[in-house]
């Protein structure tokens, strides 16, 4: 086959000029200057699309070529939470940065809860305490999952699902043989639904729209919503990933190479032929009075990467409740989302090099586009940089002055000495600096200024956090070392020292200039000097870090055995620290899960419990255990035909709230509802108010 060089995108190639090997094409390598360019044409951005489609379908294809032939191959490819008139303060959602909220399926405003449970957003009273009640209830189309509080409007993000058009059945019908992307697979909207709540009792719709994609991730900042969609083109129904059964093929390398090969030329006239309205999947908005309006991909909303993607589509979609009748912008990318971070001026996404399969000399790289916010009605493109290495979360990312820090886990394959043909991995991980510099296209580029290659060898990230000209990374293997690191000369970054334990902390948060709150894993090493992982127990540490060169763990709180839960290990959100008081101790609150037989004859699922736990933090006492609140006599009964089961609800998230007076006031949130008891009595609780539920069908 002939790949005619004047119409490929740089991204794209890997050599032009006849095949005649039916071999494996070389990865596509990283580019050093990424960069994002508008889409000139809607014939460019189809050719882009075809062209991504036909690399990613042959590399996919070829590295098949020299597998022992499948004995029969499949007919379809897939595609691939004293009274006032308000407290005198409370916490809300735990965020990164400052003045940019971050969606969660709990919010609050000191008098009001939302509670996103099951299909249905609750509203709730909650203030004065003893007063909480449930308000009122709204069904929210599709699976809700996330949303924003902005005075009287709350917007909520849900998943609607919806399989591919050949497997709806005609009426009356049966649905018909599974196209390419396979049975199980299926499309996503996303729905964003507006709705007025001044009323509680009556939450009212005012505005939806759909878009395809599903979330990767929201910000607010202000009256502005940026909501991040990742989604996957639609393959051309007709392509086919192996060549039809054939016993002769099978039982012949040589055949099954050329049926390969043959099936791959046959995949891409199909791509070639394949308009760009068939590739992108639509988007609607229904209008107040009536019908609706198409708010699907269009070409000018594009943006073209020269470095390797996979077949995806990104969208930054803008939202400005001050102004919802301008309806969403969008700026998408041919590419997958990635890791996303985002200050009151910039957003920035985090995305890895594609591959296409592993090669010995590979290592981890990710490009960072920038994009500006300062317009609260859409997102304009910046720049782009690269990074080796991978970024594991938004912590990992950090804005300031003009600089972009990042911390990654890298990876690198190198050939097997001893087995040939295999690889074995070199992992480790390192910090980055990136600043805007003029690019040779007459926009800016993010390069690197700086950094520190290695953090610690051998072992991969596992929490980040910048503070200020300060930075603070956790790398686990075995132990977990705490790494401090002095950014204040951005173009001299330095580790200046490392604090070795067992087990490894998965968020850290600073709760005053020197110290830190982490939690994690406690992991008490083997005779082996190995992690005894039936010893493991959740960690909480406090950690003084006022001396970078000395930093020490001067308190350490373990709670529940070796099965306990909590989501604040892996979700910030969860992560409720409260100290409206700088000169008073700190409040910590955690959902909790355990399964611990207290007593010989209880079975193992009887002995589950869920609830908040509360711990008093003070940088000189240490960390003190409060006690614990939760619905633990509340159990939801569902029933599926004959079969009928209850379960107690797990407690998920939590505010806490202060008084005039200083009287404090825990909630725990649960998907069965809310209970609200003071501090210092968590076990008489002042209220409940519990969710009507029923059964999904």
């Amino acid at each position: 086959m002939r790949v005619d060089c004047s119409i490929v995108v740089a991204m794209l190639i890997a050599g032009c000029g006849q095949r005649k090997d039916p071999g494996p094409a070389a990865p596509a390598g990283i580019r050093a200057d990424v960069s994002l360019a508008p889409a000139a044409t809607c014939e460019s951005l189809t050719q882009t699309v075809q062209d991504t489609a036909v690399r990613q379908m042959r590399s996919q294809i070829d590295a098949w070529k020299s597998q022992p032939p499948p004995m029969a191959g499949p007919a379809a490819a897939g595609a691939a939470p004293g009274a006032s008139a308000a407290p005198a303060s409370f916490s809300t959602t735990n965020v990164q940065v400052a003045g940019v909220d971050e969606a969660d399926f709990v919010k609050n405003d000191g008098t009001r809860i939302f509670v996103l449970s099951g299909r249905n957003l609750f509203t709730v009273t909650s203030w004065p305490p003893q007063d909480l009640a449930l308000a009122g209830k709204l069904e929210i189309e599709g699976w809700p999952g996330s949303m924003f509080l902005e005075g009287n409007q709350v917007v909520v993000f849900s998943s609607i699902w919806s399989p591919p058009p050949a497997l709806v059945a005609p009426p009356g019908g049966a649905v018909s043989a599974c196209p390419i992307n396979g049975c199980w697979f299926s499309w996503t909207r996303t729905k964003i639904t507006v709705v007025d709540v001044s009323n509680l009792s009556s939450p009212t719709v005012t505005s939806e729209i759909y878009l395809p994609g599903r979330s990767a991730g929201a910000r607010r900042i202000g009256s502005s919503v940026r909501l991040v969609l990742g989604d996957d083109v639609r393959w051309p129904e007709g392509m086919r990933w192996w060549p039809a059964y054939d016993p002769a093929i099978d039982q012949s390398p040589d055949r099954f190479a050329a049926a390969m090969a043959a099936l791959e030329d046959a995949n891409e006239a199909i791509i070639r032929k394949t308009p760009l309205e068939d590739w992108f999947p639509k988007g609607e908005r229904k209008l107040a009075g009536g019908g609706t309006v198409d708010v699907g991909y269009r070409c000018t909303d594009f943006y073209l990467s020269n470095a390797p993607e996979r077949l995806g589509l990104v969208t930054i979609a803008t939202l400005d409740l001050s102004h919802p009748e301008a309806g969403i912008d969008r700026a998408s990318i041919v590419g997958e989302p990635g890791v996303l971070y985002a200050t009151p001026q910039r957003l920035y996404l985090a995305s890895r090099h594609f591959w296409w399969w592993p090669m010995a000399g590979q290592r981890d790289w990710t490009y960072v586009h920038a994009f500006d916010l300062s317009d609260p009605h859409r997102a304009g493109y910046i720049g782009s940089g690269g990074v080796e290495g991978w970024v594991g979360d938004q912590f990992a990312m950090d804005d300031r002055g003009g600089y972009l820090r990042i911390a990654t886990s890298t990876l690198r394959l190198a050939a097997d000495p001893v087995n040939p043909g295999r690889f074995r991995t070199e992992a480790g991980s390192r910090l980055s600096i990136l600043a805007p510099q003029p690019s040779g296209t007459g926009g800016q580029s993010l390069a690197l200024v700086s950094g520190i290659d290695s953090l610690v060898d051998g072992e991969r990230l596992f929490a980040t956090r910048f503070v200020g000209d300060v930075a603070f990374a956790v790398t686990f293997r075995y132990v977990d070392p705490l790494v401090t690191l002095d950014l204040s000369d951005p173009g001299h970054p330095k580790k200046v020292a490392e604090l070795t334990l067992p087990g490894f902390s998965t968020y850290l948060e600073p709760i005053d200039e020197g110290h830190l709150l982490a939690i994690g894993s406690e992991l008490p090493l083997d005779s082996l000097g190995r992690p005894d992982w039936s010893k493991r127990a959740i960690q909480l540490s406090l950690f003084d870090v006022t001396d970078l060169a000395n930093p020490v763990r001067t308190a350490q709180a373990l709670v529940g055995t070796a099965w306990a839960y909590s989501e604040a290990l892996w979700d910030h959100h969860a992560f409720n620290w409260y100290r409206p008081d700088p000169a008073s101790p700190g409040l910590l609150a955690i959902p909790f899960s355990d399964w611990s037989q207290t007593s010989p004859g209880v079975p193992f699922w009887g002995s589950f419990v869920s609830d908040l736990r509360l711990f008093s933090v003070d940088p000189a006492a240490g960390i003190a255990p409060i006690g614990s609140l939760g619905l633990s006599d509340v159990f939801i009964q569902q029933s599926y035909g004959n079969w009928t089961w209850w379960y107690q609800p797990w407690v998920r998230r939590s505010v806490l709230a202060t008084d005039q007076s200083g009287a404090s006031f825990v909630y725990a949130i649960a998907d069965a509802g809310i209970r609200v008891a003071p501090l210092l009595q968590l076990s008489a609780p002042l209220g409940t108010a519990l969710f009507s539920r029923t059964m999904a069908p």
